[in-house]
């Protein structure tokens, strides 16, 4: 006879733990309800794992069956410049816009501290985490249009009645433009998710210890120096956090990108995410044994990164984000 497991329970009563097949049908509508959320789950997320194995195959949809050519795809990856380009950018753009947005967020944040008329800060938090809630294709239609180099371009627009273009000359295209690109990214980065990311550094802020600025007051500090010596320091664990968090989704860019590059501007514009997606969709003859290479190295990369973010957090909170 199998010995039944006891357990101690929160008020240091022993008991006996019921058998594991008593346990599910005692709980058996618990469990039905997961099977759809587990069959979703399995089709949606875990059944297209299974197509990894044609990064080594040479296959073309609806033409041949696949070829096994073992690590050929990796081998060309490799030794293709512009999946280099595209992985620099992914880095680059990825990292620039991560310190950015929260940098610009925690100077937003510390100026809606300070403010003490409540009616203007409610009123000023609505209209900056608007942005956020905007799909990347209105924005990349809001800012096309603003950035337009036609006589219709808002910016262009003023530029030439300011006098800094010649009027009767063509305007910047800057979204064409591979020296006005990242510059115009990054501030529509900024304008889109400065305000959702104040909420956290809000919600650090408000927890700050009273007394800490009327020790500050009975000191002399003045409002900076407050800000200085005890807002930045109270926020600073926050910051390396969301830095961290963040840190390991760099390899997740697309949507931004997208909707904002072209042709032009391949060259610091093209991540890893639109490099795949044109490989599948934009050629003549996509091979998705090559795009799936590539899509496979893109997650082992994103993964080494979110092991390396959690070890990073262990070591700056005390504890893993998986």
């Amino acid at each position: 006879m199998s010995k039944k497991k006891e357990v101690v329970t929160s008020g240091g009563i022993v008991v006996r733990e019921k058998p594991l097949k008593l346990r599910i049908w005692n709980n058996r509508g618990y469990y039905i309800m997961f099977i759809p959320v587990l069959v979703f789950l399995i089709i949606i997320h875990y059944w297209p794992l299974l197509g990894i194995r044609y990064s080594f195959y040479d296959y073309y949809p609806g033409r041949q069956a696949p070829t096994f050519v073992g690590i050929k795809h990796f081998q060309n990856m490799f030794a293709t410049a512009a999946f280099w380009t595209a992985f620099k950018n992914t880095l680059e753009l990825s990292v620039i816009k991560l310190i950015i947005t929260t940098v610009s967020s925690v100077v937003v944040s510390i100026f809606l501290n300070e403010m003490g008329n409540l009616l203007a800060k409610k009123t000023l938090q609505t209209i900056i985490y608007l942005p956020h809630f905007m799909s990347w294709a209105v924005v990349a239609s809001i800012f096309s249009l603003f950035l337009s180099p036609s006589s219709t371009g808002l910016v262009n627009g003023m530029l030439k009645s300011w006098g800094v273009i010649d009027p009767a000359g063509q305007g910047i295209y800057f979204l064409a433009s591979k020296d006005w690109w990242r510059p115009i990214f990054y501030i529509i980065n900024i304008w889109k998710e400065t305000g959702w990311g104040t909420i956290i550094f809000l919600a650090t802020l408000s927890g700050i210890n009273p007394e800490l600025y009327e020790a500050a007051d009975i000191d002399g500090a003045t409002r900076l120096q407050k800000i200085r010596f005890v807002t930045v320091p109270a926020l600073m664990n926050t910051i390396i956090t969301v830095l961290i968090l963040n840190l390991a989704k760099v390899m997740n860019m697309f949507e931004s990108v997208f909707v904002l590059y072209n042709s032009n501007v391949y060259d610091v514009s093209d991540v890893v995410s639109t490099y795949i997606y044109r490989q599948s969709f934009a050629v003549a003859r996509p091979n998705y044994g090559y795009s799936t290479a590539v899509g496979l190295f893109k997650s082992l990369v994103g993964c080494v990164l979110v092991l390396v973010c959690n070890w990073a957090s262990k070591k700056t909170r005390g504890r893993g984000i998986i």
